[in-house]
C-alpha cells in the first residue's frame, strides 16, 4: 500500500541543520529529505482486539511539519521510533475486525483516539494515568508490545494515518454519528485538544480570556469555550489577517495583530508597570490564558498579562525557554501543561474529551468541516508541505491527504 515514511537519522540531522537555513525544502525534498512516498505491506491486526481500518482522510498536523522539519525538542525521542507512517488525525471505514471486537462492524466511518497507551500495549497493570482515566499521557510509552511511541504515527510498528489502510485498538475506536461528514469526523482529534484545554481552564462567563494564536489549535479553544456555553470575553493574538478572520468567525469577541501588553491594559482593564530593566508587567489582566505557540516570548508575555491567581494554559509545544518566572510568585499564577485529552466528569457523566469532541460536533454546537481548506493525494504530499509552510499566502487553515 501506499504510504509516506518518515525517518530521522543523525546523518539527516547533520546535514539538514547545514541546508535547512538555506530552503526549508531540503527536508522534504532532495537526497536528505525526512519524508517520502513508498510501498509498505497492509498492517495486519496485531491481536483480536484490533481493528483494520481504510483510510478516508487524514489531517497534516502542526506536529507533523515540526517532526519532518526537525524542529522538535529531543526530550520526546524515547518515546519515538523511526521509519514510521505519520498522520494521528484520521478516519476510515472498517475492513476488518478482530475476534474480541463488537463495538463495531465492517462498513462503519471511524475516527480513533490515537494514544498507545497501556491498553494497546497489553501492558497489566495499567500504570497509574490510564487508570486516572488519562491515557494520552502514559508512563508506558516505551514499554509492552511495540516499539516506543506516544501515540499512532510516531510508532515504527503501528502507522498512521498517510496511508491507505491502519490498525487501531477497540478502546479507541469511535463510531462516528450519522450525519458527521468525514471532513468533520477527520478534525476530531485536533478539537479534542482544545476541549481538554478548556476543560482543565475553565473560564467564568465574567472572565477576560486571552488566545495567543489563532491557527487550528487556537480556533479549537474558541470554539469549545462556546459550545460549552461560556459568555465570556475572548481576544486571540493572531498577525495572519486571514487566521485572525477565522477566529472570530470562531466566536472570538475580537483578534489583535500584537501589543499583549497593550491589550492587558486596554481590553483586560489591568494596570502596566514598567521596570528599569526588561519588559512591562501588568497587575490585574487576562484572568485565562491560552498559548498555543508556547516560544519563549509568548510564554514570558503570558505571565506578565496573566491576573493574580489567572492560570495559563501551555497547548504550543515549542524547545527549551528560558522563563522569568517574577509574575509567576508575584501574583500566584497556576501554569498548567496541556498534552492531548482524557477522561472528564461533566454533570454527573464521566467521557473521554475525545468523545465529547465528537458529540459536539454530531450536536452542530460546532462547525470544524469549514476548516479543511485543503486536500491533497497522498502523491502530492509536497505540495500539501509548501502550503503548510506558507498558509497565509495560501489562505490554509487545515490540509489533508484523501484517499476518497
Amino acid at each position: 500500500m501506499k504510504a509516506l515514511m518518515l525517518n530521522l537519522n543523525p546523518l539527516r540531522f547533520v546535514a539538514l541543520q547545514l541546508l535547512r537555513p538555506i530552503s526549508g525544502k531540503f527536508c522534504y525534498a532532495g537526497p536528505f529529505s525526512t519524508i517520502r512516498l513508498t510501498d509498505i505491506p497492509e498492517p495486519k491486526l496485531p491481536s483480536p482486539e484490533w481493528v483494520k481500518i481504510k483510510t478516508r482522510l487524514c489531517g497534516f498536523c502542526g506536529s507533523d511539519l515540526n517532526l519532518l522539519m526537525m524542529k522538535d525538542s529531543p526530550t520526546a525521542m524515547p518515546f519515538t521510533s523511526f521509519p514510521c507512517v505519520p498522520g494521528h488525525e484520521f478516519c476510515g471505514d472498517v475492513v476488518e475486525t478482530g475476534t474480541d471486537v463488537t463495538s463495531v462492524k465492517n462498513g462503519d466511518l471511524v475516527t480513533v483516539f490515537p494514544a498507545l497507551n497501556c491498553d494497546t500495549r497489553g501492558i497489566r497493570p495499567v500504570c497509574r494515568s490510564c487508570a486516572a482515566g488519562i491515557p494520552g499521557n502514559c508512563e508506558n510509552f516505551a514499554e509492552g508490545a511495540f516499539a516506543p511511541g506516544m501515540f499512532i504515527g510516531i510508532c515504527k510498528d503501528i502507522n498512521g494515518g498517510f496511508a491507505e489502510y491502519v490498525v487501531a485498538h477497540k478502546s479507541h475506536i469511535c463510531r462516528v454519528p450519522p450525519g458527521v461528514s468525514a471532513e468533520s469526523a477527520a478534525l476530531t482529534e485536533p478539537l479534542a485538544v482544545g476541549l481538554q484545554a478548556v476543560l482543565d481552564n475553565m473560564p467564568g462567563d465574567s472572565d477576560k480570556v486571552l488566545v495567543i494564536g489563532g491557527g487550528v489549535i487556537g480556533a479549537m479553544v474558541v470554539k469549545s469555550i462556546r459550545a460549552l456555553g461560556r459568555s465570556c470575553d475572548i481576544t486571540v493574538v493572531e498577525p495572519s489577517p486571514f487566521a485572525a478572520g477565522y477566529a472570530k468567525k470562531s466566536g472570538a469577541d475580537r483578534t489583535i495583530g500584537g501589543g499583549i501588553i497593550e491589550a492587558a491594559v486596554d481590553i483586560a482593564g489591568g494596570r502596566a508597570y514598567k521596570p528599569e530593566l526588561g519588559e512591562r508587567i501588568v497587575m490585574g489582566g487576562f484572568d485565562r490564558v491560552y498559548d498555543t505557540v508556547g516560544h519563549r516570548d509568548t510564554l514570558n508575555k503570558s505571565l506578565r498579562v496573566l491576573a493574580t491567581h489567572g492560570t495559563l494554559s501551555v497547548i504550543g509545544i515549542g524547545k527549551e525557554v528560558k522563563l522569568d518566572l517574577t509574575p509567576l510568585w508575584l501574583k500566584l499564577q497556576t501554569v498548567k501543561g496541556c498534552y492531548g485529552y482524557r477522561y472528564n466528569t461533566v454533570k454527573d457523566e464521566r467521557k473521554q474529551a475525545f468523545e465529547m469532541a465528537l458529540d459536539i460536533i454530531a450536536e452542530k454546537k460546532v462547525r470544524v468541516d469549514d476548516m479543511l481548506t485543503h486536500k491533497f493525494r497522498i502523491e502530492d504530499y509536497r505540495n500539501m508541505i509548501d502550503v503548510n509552510m506558507h498558509k497565509t499566502t495560501n489562505k490554509a487553515i487545515k490540509t489533508a491527504v484523501t484517499f476518497e
